[in-house]
């Protein structure tokens, strides 16, 4: 049974933060809904936009589906002006580098690489760090425990996003370094040096 006709349904009463969120949730799961994101839509949300304050998080939100809508499906997004504010909001969030990201920074020093930290892409999404090895460029994430549910290995929506985007509208590559890899190879590297 399908979610999208009952969204539409209701679109004209739904507030942006529910839109929002139902657009980037689509955007996750990858799930191509042309019936529900039409123009009617695009202009629901434009409307709903212009009529109050918008929070930073419903803006990014939109930012990211209409990447999504824009650049991995080849289909009208946004009006022009509304994708500004979009990617503004998106983009002014601050960072804060985690102590495991700086302890992958300091190894990368360390190694000889010099990785370029919270480089903003095209996208508007920030890496962590990016380097350049033999002439190719890498994104590397640092995914500690809070980019994943609860105790599991499954990555949250927000990094399935960000992983398949980035690759996909920035052409890079892109490494996943999780809390879990970092662990096992330092008590690899602890056990050759104990031999």
């Amino acid at each position: 049974v399908s979610f999208a006709p009952i969204v539409a349904a209701l679109l004209d009463t739904a507030t942006i933060r529910h839109i929002s969120t139902i657009a980037w949730s689509y955007s996750i799961a990858n799930i191509d809904v042309p019936d529900l994101f039409n123009v009617h839509f695009v202009n629901q949300v434009t409307i709903k936009c212009a009529k109050k304050n918008v929070g930073v998080d419903s803006l990014s939100r939109l930012h990211q589906w209409n990447l999504w809508q824009t650049k991995e499906k080849m289909r009208p997004g946004l009006q022009s002006s509304l994708q500004d504010s979009c990617y503004k909001a998106f983009t002014s969030q601050e960072t804060h580098p985690s102590k495991f990201q700086n302890k992958i920074v300091l190894y990368l020093l360390s190694i000889g690489v010099e990785p370029k930290e919270e480089v903003v892409m095209d996208s508007g999404y920030s890496i962590d760090a990016l380097v350049t090895v033999d002439g190719r460029t890498i994104g590397i994430e640092v995914d500690g425990p809070c980019h994943f549910i609860g105790e599991s290995r499954c990555p949250l929506g927000a990094t399935i996003l960000k992983r398949r985007q980035v690759q996909s509208i920035d052409g890079i590559e892109l490494i996943s370094l999780t809390h879990w890899d970092w662990i096992k190879s330092a008590c690899s590297t602890e056990k050759k040096q104990k031999r």
